[in-house]
């Protein structure tokens, strides 16, 4: 993976400990800042305090799932345009197009590769970057 990635500042959340944590070691090789929830709760109030580049999102979670999630973050103005990328074990149509109709910009299934993560990151930031 060529693309630089120092300093984007990325957010995962998960409550599995093995998805967080071997997302954080592959982001952080290639330079990244990792932010890490266990839920959407969690995530609600790092969002606000961190304001991250990029928000890679489970859909499976306790208390507040992934689709609640990130349509509490597409419904603030401050944070419209922050890419979310769902993640999930299903690979279902309907769990994507769910997933599209609260606002999310990509869909990653889970197990996921290092260069998978990695391309999501650079596609939605460079696309970001471009795009303002």
């Amino acid at each position: 993976m060529s693309a630089n990635l120092n300093g984007i500042k990325v957010l995962v959340i998960d409550d599995s400990n093995t998805i967080r944590r071997s997302a954080e070691i592959f982001l952080m090789q290639a330079g990244c800042q990792v932010v890490l929830a266990e839920d959407g709760f969690e995530a609600l109030a790092l969002i606000a305090d961190h304001a991250p580049d990029v928000v890679f999102l489970d859909i499976m979670m306790p208390r507040l799932d992934g689709y609640q999630t990130c349509a509490l973050i597409k419904r603030n103005p401050r944070f419209v345009a922050m890419p979310v990328i769902m993640l999930s074990s299903k690979d279902g149509l309907f769990d994507r197009a769910r997933g599209r109709l609260v606002g999310a910009d990509h869909y990653l299934t889970k197990p996921f590769t290092k260069d998978e993560l990695l391309q999501a990151v650079a596609r939605h930031t460079s696309a970001r970057a471009d795009g303002n």
